[in-house]
């Protein structure tokens, strides 16, 4: 896969599961308890692991490479 289709692919998986925090935030989701502990526990880290991917991904992948 190239580089640039995968930061496309990223950044719109960054922005499209991120809606849902928007919802936590200024909607009613976080009176809802499943779906709060979904926001919670299941989409921020999501959010934060492709984002870290996003910004250091090209290490990781070079470390792997050397490794094998």
């Amino acid at each position: 896969m190239k580089a640039s289709t995968e930061r496309k692919i990223m950044r719109w998986f960054h922005i499209v599961i991120s809606i849902p925090v928007i919802g936590y935030i200024y909607g009613p989701v976080a009176e809802i308890p499943r779906a709060a502990f979904a926001v919670k526990f299941i989409i921020f880290p999501l959010i934060v692991l492709s984002g870290l991917w996003m910004w250091k991904g090209h290490l990781i992948k070079k470390q792997l490479r050397n490794l094998g």
